[in-house]
């Protein structure tokens, strides 16, 4: 990381045209470290725009630096997106490891000329950026933005604004200090934070306790007639359509931690939550233990992310691709629960 930490100086030692993007329906770490960085480099003279592949949840809305993220619209603004990519000197992309997952966006940026970095704690990388930090070992995408701020010498410029960004994100991808990512450096960067007065509780209210009423309804009927118990895979799953959707005015965010729930169910290993958006089924996946969620949707579901929590897509609709998990789920019985899958008698 020294190496990328001394490339990364030198490229910022005068004032460039930076724009920042994450990942397509950005969550709390991908706008978190964005908005931060971005914050960051301002402070450093950059001119820094954050440009967003798609919209993403009004519970975000509150930190410092959204009323200025350019989000990415083809029928609206396409041409300036393009022409802020085509003008940039540096281009950061936090919080993905493909450029697949920024959608139309992954064209304009490889084609540019700027000045690629990338900051990502995602498996497997793609080989696009010039300046790499890529540590999948991290909790999230924002505890390395502060290490970077840190190792750059700056943490004196970590303001109140930055560190809420920073640590929203690391609250949320660290599922709230629970997950195994949760390390003796994500507790030292939280009491850093602390010492520029960051409001934790405000933080954790506005991101888990400010959902609408019929968010809450969603939740209700989703807990209670889409939750599938398969005791025979320890896995449980929840497939919604897109009638479902707009039956309960489901905006961005609404169906986030969906699949947290199937998982919590005592005794489950995998979770998977599928969601019908027309185009394309998006599936989350999650697990506990050993059981590789990144392997199994990479294979299966043209994904990937972390050991324990991983997203893929299909372009099945959506009964069949429900259909197609479930046919999967004896491949990895032994992993699931212990006992080896039935092998069928040889034909004679």
């Amino acid at each position: 990381m020294s190496t990328s930490i001394t490339a990364l100086q030198a490229l910022l030692a005068q004032p460039q045209q930076v724009v920042i993007t994450t990942h397509h329906k950005p969550d709390a770490d991908a706008l978190g470290s964005s908005l931060a960085w971005a914050g960051y480099l301002k402070q450093k003279g950059h001119h820094v725009t954050v440009v967003t592949p798609s919209d993403y949840p009004a519970f975000l809305d509150w930190m410092e630096g959204n009323d200025e993220v350019v989000v990415y619209d083809k029928r609206q603004n396409d041409r300036q997106v393009r022409d802020l990519v085509n003008r940039a000197d540096v281009i950061c992309c936090l919080d993905f490891s493909c450029l697949g997952r920024i959608n139309e966006l992954g064209e304009y940026v490889r084609q540019a000329k700027a000045t690629k970095v990338l900051i990502d704690h995602h498996q497997e990388p793609e080989d696009f950026a010039d300046i790499v930090f890529s540590v999948p070992t991290a909790a999230a995408t924002a505890e390395l933005i502060f290490e970077i701020i840190r190792d750059l010498g700056d943490q004196d410029l970590i303001t109140k604004g930055i560190g809420e960004a920073l640590y929203a994100g690391i609250m949320t991808d660290t599922g709230s200090f629970r997950h195994p990512s949760t390390s003796r450096n994500v507790h030292l960067i939280i009491a850093e934070l602390l010492k520029v007065n960051i409001d934790l509780s405000s933080v954790h209210r506005l991101i888990y306790d400010s959902h609408s009423e019929i968010r809450l309804r969603f939740l209700g009927f989703v807990l209670k007639d889409k939750l599938v118990v398969n005791r025979e895979y320890n896995t449980a799953y929840i497939a919604i359509t897109q009638d479902e959707l707009r039956q309960y005015q489901s905006k961005t965010g609404d169906t986030e931690g969906l699949v947290n729930y199937a998982l919590s169910i005592e005794g489950i290993r995998f979770a998977a939550v599928f969601i019908d958006r027309g185009v394309a089924v998006k599936i989350s996946f999650r697990s506990v233990g050993k059981f590789s969620v990144s392997d199994f949707s990479r294979r299966h579901f043209d994904g990937g992310g972390h050991h324990n929590a991983a997203g893929g897509i299909s372009y099945l609709s959506l009964d069949a691709t429900v259909e197609r998990f479930l046919s999967i789920l004896p491949e990895y019985k032994e992993q699931l629960t212990g006992a080896p899958a039935a092998v069928a008698p040889p034909v004679v």
